[in-house]
């Protein structure tokens, strides 16, 4: 019988290895970059915004595995969900990394993430691509970083 904690990985390693929405996204509505200085991880996310929906969402950028399959299995939860639902995904994916996680909520597979809060540093790692998403459908043109 697998391991919880193997199957965790394993779906980590996948999206590290083979992430989903990868790449520049042409005609998009939102775009936000960030960064973490303390390992390096960079990222910018691209989405299409239409009629209060998220439509379309890719990324793009280097970082460590944790970063890189956080953002992919972000850009996978929020396709076709609306900004407020999208926004409330990143609220709960935060609570999710940081604390015991959110009440009541089914994060389904980003719920593999949440073994980071076991590990302060990796936080960073995770978070970034949600904070970056949320700047994007926020219109804002600061950089992100974890550092702020």
């Amino acid at each position: 019988m697998i391991d919880l904690r193997e199957l965790y990985q394993e779906v980590i390693l996948d999206h590290n290895k083979h992430p989903r929405n990868r790449g520049k996204l042409d005609g998009a509505t939102g775009q936000a970059e960030g960064h973490n200085p303390l390992c390096g991880d960079q990222v910018t996310v691209y989405v299409v915004k239409e009629n209060g929906r998220v439509v379309e969402v890719r990324f793009e950028g280097h970082g460590c595995a944790i970063s890189t399959a956080s953002a992919s299995m972000m850009t996978e939860a929020v396709k076709g969900k609306t900004i407020e639902e999208a926004e409330q995904l990143f609220r709960d994916f935060q609570s999710l990394v940081t604390t015991s996680g959110p009440a009541n909520e089914d994060l389904g597979d980003l719920e593999v993430l949440g073994g980071v809060r076991d590990y302060p540093v990796r936080i960073k790692c995770a978070t970034l691509p949600w904070h970056t998403l949320h700047a994007a459908l926020q219109g804002e043109q600061t950089s992100v970083s974890t550092e702020k």
